[in-house]
């Protein structure tokens, strides 16, 4: 008999999912971690460490009240590391030690070290004292999550030249800043080093930020960026980068040359399987060394399954939960076994933040749908009167000639909680009906489904609003 009914290899949300899932229905779970710390990039690189920095930015920097109430709360000194990085470690010990106390409230054994398969069955830990244990299980879930790519471009042993890990590491507030890539991480990154004063240049070989974005909303994201202080130097992209000097020197494909005193490289991801064996043992990789999965999060061996960052794309926390779950549950045929959402929502926590779900005018266009748009500008809404919103905008997308729900999306304050509601009622099939019938709290933002309804309404009847 097996040591274990399942070992999950890596403590991330789709790990500690997976495990406390197959604990819950009864299962003996064993969770093998290579780090010193608990909770995978999203609780220690990426993605609640790089939110907390943000906030951090927005508080110190006095962002959101800047001429609000009268008063100028502008930054008037220059932000120290310490000030910059106290929460941002606080949030990440908190979640720490939440992972831990929530596996062990499950039974769950952690066993520290690095894994690799010693046979389709059998995870060999290699721990700290040199020593080797051998657990065998039933089933294995590898949720080893993913790291920064590093292009052979850039000298990363200088402590100016950071990937997206690293960079939370830094020893001072650059006095200027380069991101290589208008990715979603490059983008966040950006706006909020952009808001402390600093000046950022951000390198795009592609000719739009973030392309999975609406157009529209992509657009006026670069806009309000560019309204921070972000500068764009896009498409473009470097050739050469020179860290020998007091200053780094970036020679761009254009003939520019870029001088600033840290570069951040935002290039994309790989996965995390290198000197795991799973090749070895028939467990088929893409060139990224990303695990490639089935519909379960079944791989190419049929009681060996992936899921969070380790398989690539949505690569969110989110997502990676409910993969863990659904892979233990299609593994041990639990009766909650479910889908993934057809529909996800995407947050992008940039300044102001932008959410979205469904469809974009892009893809209704490459889709031939006819389609018309409702927009709220929050400016207008009364509850983005009294915080400032000035700029923001939900946008709904409606199928003509049934007024179906088929896209939201939000830019502005509090997109990442806004986009909810439209998300909810795209997961319910509803449409212009539900926001006119549904009686919304005032003043909030949330009313603002109901004008970009009316708004939608009147451009299907060809009149303006």
């Amino acid at each position: 008999m097996p040591d274990y009914d399942l070992v999950v290899i890596g403590s991330g949300p789709a790990g500690e999912r997976g495990a406390t899932e197959a604990a819950y229905f009864g299962k003996k779970v064993a969770l093998v971690e290579k780090a010193g710390v608990l909770g995978g990039a999203t609780a220690n690189t990426g993605t609640l460490p790089s939110k907390t920095l943000r906030e951090t930015a927005l508080y110190l920097s006095g962002f959101r009240q800047r001429g609000l109430f009268g008063v100028d709360l502008s930054l008037k000194e220059r932000v120290t590391i310490k000030e910059l990085m106290f929460r941002e470690r606080k949030v990440k010990e908190n979640e720490r030690a939440r992972v831990a106390w929530n596996l062990g409230q499950h039974g769950v054994r952690l066993v520290g070290g690095t894994a690799s398969l010693a046979d389709p069955h059998t995870v060999a830990v290699r721990k700290a004292d040199g020593s080797t244990e051998q657990l065998s299980a039933d089933v294995i879930l590898v949720a080893t999550g993913s790291s920064p790519n590093r292009p052979p471009l850039y000298a990363f042993e200088d402590d100016r030249i950071h990937d997206s890990d690293e960079l939370l590491d830094m020893h001072e507030v650059p006095e200027t800043l380069a991101v290589i890539g208008g990715g979603v991480i490059g983008c966040e990154y950006a706006c909020t080093f952009a808001a402390l004063g600093i000046p950022v240049t951000l390198l795009e070989q592609r000719e739009k930020i973030i392309p999975f974005l609406d157009g529209e909303i992509g657009g006026l994201l670069r806009e309000r960026m560019e309204a921070l202080g972000v500068q764009f130097a896009m498409p473009d992209s470097v050739k050469a980068c020179d860290s020998s000097g007091k200053t780094i020197k970036l020679s761009l494909q254009s003939g520019k040359v870029l001088e600033v005193s840290a570069v951040l490289v935002a290039a994309g991801r790989t996965g995390n399987t290198a000197g795991l064996n799973l090749d070895t043992h028939g467990i088929k990789l893409d060139p990224r060394g990303r695990v490639l999965v089935d519909a379960t999060y079944c791989t190419s061996v049929p009681h060996i399954y992936a899921a969070g960052d380790v398989i690539g794309f949505p690569a969110l926390a989110s997502t990676s939960m409910e993969q863990g779950r659904i892979a233990v549950a299609h593994a041990f045929g639990f009766a909650d076994e479910a889908a993934l959402a057809s529909i996800l929502p995407y947050g992008v926590y940039t300044i102001p933040e932008v959410s979205m779900a469904g469809e974009t005018e892009e893809s209704l266009k490459e889709k031939k749908i006819d389609y018309v748009v409702g927009r709220a500008h929050l400016s207008r809404n009364p509850r983005g009167e009294i915080i400032g919103e000035t700029y923001g905008v939900l946008k709904l997308l409606f199928q003509r000639d049934n007024m179906k729900l088929l896209g939201v999306h939000v830019l502005g304050e509090q997109a990442s909680e806004l986009v909810h509601v439209g998300l909810t009622a795209l997961l319910t099939n509803e449409g212009a009906g539900l926001f006119l019938r549904t009686c919304f709290n005032y003043p909030t933002l949330s009313e603002g489904y109901k004008h970009a309804t009316f708004a939608a309404i009147a451009a299907k009847d060809g009149k303006h609003v």
